[in-house]
């Protein structure tokens, strides 16, 4: 069986190296995005089963970039997780518009990864 890919756009290299860790003790192949510009058409080509994004220290490109995904008819239906070092309610609420399918601390993304891809991949 073919393992999972997971798309993983991340600009800080800490948390993204440290998920991409993660991910592949999971059993996850993974593909980083370094640049927002760049998730729509990788997205596409790679047809990933979920996309996770940090939303960094300038979260309006990365936001554009997942309002893009999401309004793309071919890359509309991927869940999207996001995480960001500092929550706010703004930010959820910012994230949440732009088509987030899950928003989270980066704490959490990190420590309770498993759990937290089990509910993005939930199907309605």
């Amino acid at each position: 069986m073919t393992q999972p890919l997971a798309l993983v756009l991340y600009e800080r290299l800490l948390p993204g190296s440290q998920l991409v860790n993660r991910l592949q003790d999971l059993k996850y192949r993974v593909q980083a995005v370094t640049k927002p510009g760049e998730l729509v058409e990788t997205a596409k080509a790679a047809k990933p089963m979920i996309v996770l994004v940090d939303l960094g220290e300038s979260p309006s490109g990365v936001l554009s970039a997942i309002q893009s995904l999401k309004q793309d008819n071919a890359t509309q239906h991927l869940p999207v997780m996001a995480f960001a070092t500092h929550t706010t309610d703004e930010l959820k609420a910012q994230s949440q518009a732009a088509g987030v399918t899950l928003f989270v601390s980066e704490t959490a993304a990190l420590n309770y990864l498993p759990q937290l891809l089990e509910q993005a991949l939930q199907i309605d």
